[in-house]
């Protein structure tokens, strides 16, 4: 009988937590989005270069794609109920274009707070028109993606590039697993 009464405080001292977490993660997604759209574009050519000098082979995809939305900072947390957000640009020809938030909300064992980039090589016209013309991109629906890890990028070459979509998470701090895209949506928006 003892036993009993122990679970449910184990669950709800979970709940509480999982709550606690939630609200930080709302309270602290302001940090993750550029005060200005040049504070923001200079933030994501940064990131961009800052991914070309750590994983070299990533030039080979910007040297080829039309286009290349940067995601400078993203902010993810949360325990059981997870949340992660972050504001990025749309580089085009060597010049911001446009700018895009990403967002997600997500359940299931998950604990802990992360910091990281994401770059999106947007490798073709068709997956370009997709992300300038949805009313939101939820990823996982449209054009094709592939996340690239480590092994993935050894072996990236001019002629094995074959997909719509890669990302490239770099930069990751913190104490989450994982700097998936699942369940994200990618939204244009306009910064201050």
């Amino acid at each position: 009988m003892r036993r009993a009464s122990v679970l449910p405080m184990s669950i709800r001292g979970w709940l509480w937590a999982s709550l606690f977490l939630w609200v930080a993660c709302i309270c602290l997604a302001p940090q993750a989005r550029a005060e200005s759209a040049a504070e923001l574009s200079r933030e994501a050519q940064s990131a961009l270069d800052r991914l070309y000098q750590q994983e070299p082979k990533t030039r080979v995809l910007g040297n080829k794609a039309v286009g290349v939305l940067v995601f400078p900072r993203i902010l993810k947390g949360g325990l059981l109920v997870g949340a992660e957000t972050g504001d990025g640009a749309l580089i085009r020809r060597g010049k911001v274009q446009a700018y895009y938030n990403i967002s997600a909300v997500s359940f299931g064992l998950q604990a802990g707070a992360q910091e990281f980039s994401y770059a999106l090589f947007f490798m073709n016209e068709p997956a370009m028109r997709y992300l300038d013309q949805s009313d939101g991109w939820s990823l996982g629906a449209g054009p094709s993606l592939v996340v690239v890890d480590d092994s993935y990028a050894a072996s990236i070459t001019t002629t094995t590039l074959s997909q719509d979509v890669y990302a490239v998470p770099f930069g990751g701090q913190g104490l989450m697993a994982g700097m998936g895209l699942e369940g994200s949506k990618i939204t244009r928006t306009q910064p201050d």
